[in-house]
């Protein structure tokens, strides 16, 4: 019998342009390919149906989370093996003529790999309808990924329930780890904005209240937090009782078009931008506007990508982050300064996000066993490509993260900023 591989390798070299960058093994256990590079697995002709149904990243995607196809040794040096060659031997997919067509379908049924119907989706897919960033598709959107539960997010992240970028200001401190990064960030973030005693603060897009709370309780701070997750929502309220800051936190569950009121010392809104979408943008940088007093401050966390690649790609988009856009860094900085606000500082935060995501798939894949557990196989192998593939794209550059801080200046000008705002990780002696 013909060993599967080599027909493997003649059939997908029909739809890409440059030599493959892995070694194939296919289910009879043929190889084929490089001796040194990633060993991807396909472990069923499930897998290769996947890939002819869909030949594109999704169908990639769906047949990994399947556990049709596997990569063996680091998910992650796999996926820049595969970058890399992107980027040096000009490997994309191919526009194959009828003829090779022909092939690859007598190809298929020889190996047994046809079939009238694609295979069902291996996890659950984002089912959003209605218009694009309405109220009803938001609240949807975020719940498919933040209400996944509160308990596979407890296990994920640091005890503030930080979901976001950290700042690691001594990252080679073997005593100095995520929840201290996450510490640092939340410092750094009320230091930015300035925050006092008696002060009101608006977190838009609250997450499981790390900001609000840490605001709160080190800077008695009174801060209005809002989500549109209803678990989001109930975990803040359950903190906000066991921490006894009833009198400094309220939680609300809405979206931030339904907002009324402003005069606010200082808004944040933290990895939230990115989900308003690129038409709503400028109205939401309105709003950001319209909630400040005079002289008070914005704080805008936020994920960026090249302006040919503005949302998190076909995977992300139906697994991750429905409806997410991202924009180059310096056209959100544009936005906001047409809605009348004044841009005082952009700080790069993109390694830090490389080392952020690090410790969190660190923790997926020590507790294995209990993320599986949680949400399933599918599930697990969902976050684990999701962490792999997110943390390679900020160490890579194709994305970004920034801290924008921006100010709402009086009629005449005043923006009641010192000369240079702190920037620095908190000095010894203050922690």
């Amino acid at each position: 019998m013909t060993p599967v591989a080599p027909q493997l390798e003649g059939l997908l070299q029909q739809f890409t342009t440059g030599r493959l960058p892995v070694r194939l093994r296919a289910w009879d256990g043929s190889e084929t390919g490089p001796d040194d590079a990633p060993v991807v697995v396909l472990r069923s002709r499930r897998a290769l149906r996947r890939l002819l149904w869909q030949p594109n990243e999704l169908g990639l995607a769906q047949a990994y989370i399947a556990g049709d196809l596997d990569v063996e040794g680091d998910l992650t040096e796999g996926l820049r093996s595969v970058w890399q060659a992107v980027r040096e031997r000009g490997l994309r997919p191919a526009a194959p003529r009828p003829a090779d067509r022909a092939r690859a379908a007598s190809t298929a049924l020889r190996l047994g790999a046809l079939g009238p119907r694609p295979p069902a989706p291996p996890a659950p897919l984002a089912q959003l309808a209605g218009d694009k960033h309405s109220t009803a598709r938001d609240r949807a959107a975020v719940s498919h990924h933040y209400d996944l539960s509160n308990d596979w997010y407890r296990l994920l992240l640091d005890p503030s329930m930080a979901y976001s970028c950290a700042y690691w200001t001594r990252p080679h401190d073997p005593g100095y780890g995520l929840a201290e990064a996450q510490r640092d960030k939340l410092d750094l973030i009320c230091r930015k904005l300035d925050l006092a005693p008696g002060q009101r603060l608006l977190d838009v897009g609250c997450g499981w209240g790390a900001l609000a709370l840490h605001a709160a309780a080190h800077h008695r701070t009174h801060v209005t937090a809002v989500t549109l997750s209803r678990a989001q929502r109930d975990f803040v309220a359950a903190r906000v009782r066991e921490r006894d800051l009833g009198g400094l936190v309220d939680v609300e569950l809405c979206h931030y078009r339904d907002l009324a009121g402003g005069g606010y010392d200082a808004v944040s809104t933290v990895e939230m931008g990115e989900h308003v979408g690129d038409t709503a943008y400028p109205d939401f940088a309105a709003r950001l506007h319209s909630f400040l007093r005079p002289r008070g401050r914005l704080l805008v966390q936020q994920m960026s990508r090249g302006a040919n690649a503005p949302g998190g790609g076909a995977f992300i988009e139906s697994y991750i982050a429905p409806d997410m856009h991202m924009r180059p860094v310096g056209e959100t900085v544009g936005m906001l300064e047409g809605a009348g606000l004044e841009v005082r500082s952009v700080q790069s935060l993109r390694e830090h996000y490389d080392r952020t995501i690090a410790a969190w798939h660190a923790t997926l894949e020590r507790r294995w066993a209990e993320f599986v557990a949680l949400g399933g196989e599918a599930t697990a192998r969902v976050w684990r490509l999701y962490l792999a593939g997110g943390g390679l794209a900020f160490r890579e550059r194709r994305m970004g993260v920034d801290q924008i801080l921006a100010v709402r200046p009086t009629p005449d000008g005043d923006s009641g900023m010192p000369p240079a705002p702190p920037h620095g990780p908190r000095p010894e002696s203050a922690r």
